[in-house]
């Protein structure tokens, strides 16, 4: 087996273990923050979007940095470094006292972790040329299939724990494992860095501003980064508070859906349980559906070029949103985030796939920061802005705002390629746009 195969299994693997411990505690603020004692319904509102939003913006902040950095000192240190401090800040949530000490930990976590761009970058930079799509397509199913299986882990944990709390102690011994799976059996070629590579973190330091100028100066990167910061404004908007969304609407489902939420082990007939359980069904379906949509993605990208792709995806994702915040009932509801999932497979790999036609591979890492970036910043962002509409003008106000952003940036992405020349409906060889 070659390095780079055997590097890839262990990203994948190690990824999949993070995944699922974040992804066991993110749609369940709410709840989490009735047990520290948070008893007004608009405050948990606010709160939970404030506490959605803060690690992105953490994130957002730093992920360029990590980057560029990661380029000249090593990808596997910017992985390793990044589960470590999921594994300290995460676990510290179990002991938060209120929601300005989670706040600052959700603060630390993002300015410190972000595993996703450097475990992209090792693999990317080692895979063969003609693997790259699929290479990446791959990596992005080990973060579909947390993001499945993690909000229903940590819907049963909470139940079956009694609480939120025991979750984050959880997360925090996933991310440890995977970071240790990584030091131990990631392969990293040194030389691949070359010239780029520096004796040390002070001089590395010293160039990463130019490194992030000279990444942000590609205008290919900065329409396909705001076309990210779109379609995940509007996740971000739509998910910290689909719980209470869920609860609204879980009298109104079928009969027969309900009582099989009752019947699950460990739920019982309390009304708050049901709500936890659906609101893991209803993330488990999106991420289903996202982990089932991701090769197709791949293939249709391959097959009509990236650029295309990407315009029918935010499509489907505005569509998606806009069915949510209409949803009559919990089936509705449940349909519509099957749509989102399958929707949002397609952007993270056609994005990075984008970022790597337009730059070599010594500035690969700072290019994936950038776009991983806008990420984070619109889920930071929208989170915020969906916690505050909501507490103001509903829940489903919250989630049409999403959708028109969306929209605003589907527009915004089509009109930088007409201003370079190129055509939406343009076929995989094109470069400049996918």
């Amino acid at each position: 087996m070659a390095d780079w195969q055997r590097t890839f299994r262990v990203i994948w693997f190690a990824n999949l273990i993070t995944s699922i411990g974040m992804m066991s505690f993110l749609p369940f603020f709410p709840s989490l923050l009735e047990e520290l004692g948070v008893e007004d319904e608009r405050a948990v509102r606010l709160w939970s979007g404030v506490l959605f939003g803060a690690a992105p913006l953490g994130a957002t902040l730093m992920s360029p940095v990590w980057g560029a950095l990661g380029d000249r000192l090593g990808r596997k240190l910017m992985i390793c470094r990044a589960m470590l401090a999921i594994a300290l800040f995460v676990g510290g949530m179990a002991f938060a006292a209120g929601p300005w000490s989670l706040l600052a930990l959700r603060l630390g976590q993002g300015l410190f972790s972000g595993f996703i761009p450097p475990g992209i970058t090792l693999v990317s930079v080692q895979a063969p040329a003609d693997r790259q799509a699929r290479v990446t397509s791959a990596l992005s199913t080990s973060l579909a299939l947390g993001s499945l299986i993690g909000p229903l882990l940590g819907g049963w944990l909470s139940v079956a724990l009694g609480g939120h709390r025991a979750v984050f102690l959880f997360v925090g011994a996933s991310a440890l494992t995977a970071a240790t799976l990584v030091a131990l059996f990631a392969r990293e070629d040194r030389s691949e860095l070359g010239a780029r590579s520096v004796a040390g973190v002070g001089d590395a330091l010293r160039n990463v501003r130019r490194d992030v100028s000279s990444v942000l100066g590609e205008p290919a990167l900065r329409a396909t980064a705001g076309l990210v910061f779109a379609v995940q404004f509007g996740l971000g908007a739509a998910n910290p508070i689909l719980e209470r969304l869920v609860g609204a609407l879980v009298d109104r489902g079928p009969a027969a859906l309900l009582d099989a939420l009752q019947a699950l082990p460990l739920a019982g007939m309390e009304e708050s349980t049901t709500v936890t359980l659906a609101t893991s069904v209803a993330f488990g379906a999106m991420a289903l559906a996202n982990l089932v949509s991701l090769p197709l993605w791949g293939r249709y990208g391959d097959r009509v070029g990236a650029r295309r792709a990407l315009v029918l995806s935010a499509i489907l994702c505005a569509a998606a949103l806009a069915w949510q915040a209409a949803a009559p009932d919990l089936v509705h509801l449940l349909a519509a985030r099957v749509l989102f999932g399958a929707a949002t497979a397609g952007i993270g790999p056609l994005a990075f796939g984008l970022a790597a036609g337009e730059v070599e591979a010594g500035r690969r890492g700072g290019a994936f920061g950038v776009v991983f970036s806008a990420r984070t910043a619109a889920v930071a962002v929208g989170g915020s802005v969906g916690g505050a509409v909501a507490a103001g003008l509903g829940i489903r106000w919250a989630i049409a705002v999403g959708a028109v952003c969306v929209t605003a940036g589907l527009a915004g992405f089509l009109r930088s390629g007409r201003r370079r020349g190129l055509d939406p409906a343009a076929g995989p060889d094109e470069r400049s746009g996918g």
